[in-house]
């Protein structure tokens, strides 16, 4: 199992934390595929839904036979249950859009990297006392660069990563990281339901490498 570390390292170096969910089995492998092709190596799948923890089970058998040195997380964890159910399918790391003590506590005792959704000082404050070093904006798109401009002094050992509503323009990524992000996480205006209805998995590749690319770019 991937470390705490581990994890925090492979998603600040590709700059972003692709997110998506599909009911089926057979679009969430081909989804996760296309990311991996594009350079991904750390990819949050959304338990969303009766079907996603058989189609989590799946994505990591297909993992451990095809893509090598790929973490898979799950996002949308809010309770205890869930997040064992998941490790003990195989996820190497938890998110959360809310901070949830007990999974905290849970993910601190087995070393694995944990990212909860905060919206407040105080949720950041509750989630840095319990040891959690890496935050979820969340909204993103409702809280914007400049809340963390304002609020970046009063926590310079955490790592901020804002989730919702992020977009694929370089002047929206480029103002998150001049505000402080270590990373970006980016669901339906990257892997967005259309092209997952149209199965255009080329196109999901392509954008992928681009954002990849000016995240890159953007970071020098």
């Amino acid at each position: 199992m991937a470390t705490k570390q581990q994890i925090t390292d492979v998603i600040i170096k590709q700059g972003i934390l692709p997110l998506y969910f599909n009911a089926d089995e057979t679009v969430s492998v081909e989804v996760l595929k296309a990311i991996y092709r594009a350079g991904i190596k750390a990819v949050e799948y959304t338990n969303r839904g009766e079907a996603a923890l058989k189609n989590f089970k799946k994505l990591v058998e297909v993992r451990n036979s095809e893509m090598q040195g790929l973490m898979l997380g799950v996002g949308t964890i809010k309770n205890l249950q869930h997040a064992e159910s998941y490790v003990k399918a195989g996820a190497d790391f938890l998110v959360s859009p809310g901070f949830v003590a007990e999974v905290a506590a849970y993910a601190n005792s087995k070393d694995l990297f944990y990212a909860p959704g905060c919206m407040t000082p105080t949720e950041i404050i509750a989630a840095e006392n319990m040891g959690i070093g890496f935050i979820k904006l969340f909204p993103g798109n409702l809280l914007g660069p400049e809340f963390l401009s304002s609020i970046k002094d009063i926590f310079p050992k955490l790592l901020f990563m804002p989730t919702g509503g992020v977009d694929t323009t370089r002047e929206n990524i480029e103002g998150w990281f001049k505000a402080g992000v270590c990373a970006v996480g980016m669901g339906s205006k990257l892997i967005s339901k259309k092209l997952m209805e149209q199965k255009d998995y080329l196109t999901m590749e392509k954008m992928t490498k681009e954002v990849l690319e000016l995240i890159a770019t953007i970071k020098k």
